[in-house]
């Protein structure tokens, strides 16, 4: 048997070929390869351990057993670990980024929905300030509404100052245009879409101001939180959409707070009549929403601009004439423009337009379930103020009514998918445990065995 075969053998060579005397051992004019084997010195390379390593795995007989294996195995191991950490790194440096994006979308939603709060809290409390010294809610609606036209020019404002792409006022207006459908703007869409959003948009924020006079503060936002319900039905109903239990038991709850608020007084006089006059509010808002999502669709921040800014446009040119009649036949009558509280009108005005572009701006920017919870803190906010200034004294069937009702308002903030991720969440929780508990137990016998043989005894599992 020559050296080769022992060596490619495996087992341990057990006789030492020797030279012949005289002889050379190599041939003339050909490098003779150098063979290893146990009875040659270690040959010790910068580490001094990679010849061992071989002579170890050759004696041993490793299957497929190649000369500088372990050397071979060693460098790539080192190769890649010193590739490890750039391949992490650069895969962290995309996760570090959207943790952050992450973390600042949540801390603006978090300032928007102060800002939303306030800002509705502002109007409400305004309003009611204003009916002391001027008792006219259409007048203040039609108002307000005016202000809206500032809507588009706020946006262009900022859109020039944000972006290097320049475009006129007139362009970005035909561009945002759009939601009325590919061929813009004209007189017969101008009538045809903007007509009923603006009615309903002016009956909404009447009938909130008009339960503003029978109602507290507290009271009139709590039931105007109702829109949500009322929302989800006509969706059910007319847009057909998913059907979700918890959301019919949001829309029972909200119901059942709108008859206790009507029974806390009894239904009669003011109380009741500032009841129904808050539920028409919040159903012609629901009815507006509705009607939104169902001819125009979603719009994006430059397309809301552009709806509100024609609303105000035509609440200017077309619902004048009302305030007017008010006037003339002495429903809403008011002095001189002189003597007219100014300064709470543009206060009521500015507030309102600030909360139509907070809301707009907050669902493009952050969360749309956080602009929710900006309206449903106002019942809070409205309630602090209502105690701590105007010191009202809440009954205890309001004070239920309220909370029924903002408890259905979160329950309606559920997604559609909430059920499957709550099981799905549950399950990997109880997986989790088990997984834990599993090796807890591995580890305990692990423990007892290793003391029983530290200890002499041997355990000997029953059959």
């Amino acid at each position: 048997m020559s050296s080769t075969e022992i060596q490619n053998s495996g087992e341990e060579p057990c006789v030492r070929l020797e030279h012949l005397p005289g002889k050379s051992p190599h041939l003339a004019g050909k490098a003779s390869p150098q063979v290893n084997n146990r009875w040659d010195a270690p040959q010790v390379t910068a580490n001094g351990v990679h010849d061992i390593e071989d002579r170890i795995l050759r004696i041993t007989g490793y299957y497929g057993y190649k000369p500088g294996y372990s050397s071979h195995r060693r460098e790539e191991g080192s190769e890649s670990h010193a590739e490890t950490p750039v391949s992490e790194t650069s895969g962290k440096g995309p996760a570090y980024q959207a943790c952050a994006n992450t973390v600042l979308k949540v801390l603006g939603g978090l300032l928007v929905v102060l800002c939303v709060s306030s800002s509705w809290v502002g109007i409400t409390q305004v309003v009611q300030l204003t009916f002391k010294s001027f008792s006219c809610p259409f007048f203040i609606t039609w108002f307000s509404t005016n202000w809206n036209i500032f809507f588009f020019p706020l946006y262009y404002s900022g859109h020039v100052a944000t972006t290097k792409e320049k475009r006129t006022p007139i362009q970005k207006f035909r561009e945002c245009s759009r939601l009325f459908g590919e061929d813009g703007m004209s007189l017969k869409v101008f009538l045809k879409r903007t007509a009923p959003f603006s009615i309903l948009w002016t009956l909404t924020n009447y009938l909130y101001l008009l339960a503003l006079r029978k109602l507290t503060a507290t009271d009139v936002s709590a039931l105007y939180c109702c829109h949500k319900a009322f929302v989800f039905l006509l969706s059910w109903i007319v847009l057909k959409d998913r059907f979700m239990g918890v959301r019919i038991v949001a829309a029972i709850m909200a119901i059942t707070g709108i008859v206790m608020m009507a029974y806390a007084d009894g239904f009669h006089g003011d109380s009741f009549m500032g009841v129904a006059l808050a539920v028409g509010s919040a159903s012609t808002s629901a009815l507006y929403k509705v009607l939104f999502k169902m001819f125009l669709g979603s719009a994006n921040l430059g397309e809301a601009a552009h709806f509100f800014s024609t609303m105000g446009i035509f609440n200017l040119i077309f619902i004048s004439c009302v305030p007017l009649i008010l006037y003339f036949t002495r429903v809403e009558h008011w002095g001189s423009l002189s003597s007219l509280p100014w300064g709470y009108l543009c206060g009521v005005a500015g507030l309102w337009l600030v909360f139509n572009i907070l809301v707009n701006v907050g669902v493009v920017l952050t969360y749309p379930i956080l602009i929710s919870i900006g309206t449903l803190l106002s019942v809070p906010g409205n309630a602090a103020i209502d105690v701590l200034k105007h010191e009202v004294i809440f009954s205890v069937v309001r004070l239920a009514a309220t909370c029924i009702i903002c408890l259905g308002f979160l329950l309606l903030l559920l997604p559609e998918e909430w059920d499957t991720v709550t099981l799905r969440f549950l399950t990997t929780l109880a997986d989790k445990k088990t997984e834990e508990h599993g090796e807890e137990l591995s580890e305990s016998s692990v423990h007892t065995r290793s003391r029983s043989r530290a200890n002499g005894a041997v355990s000997i599992p029953m059959a």
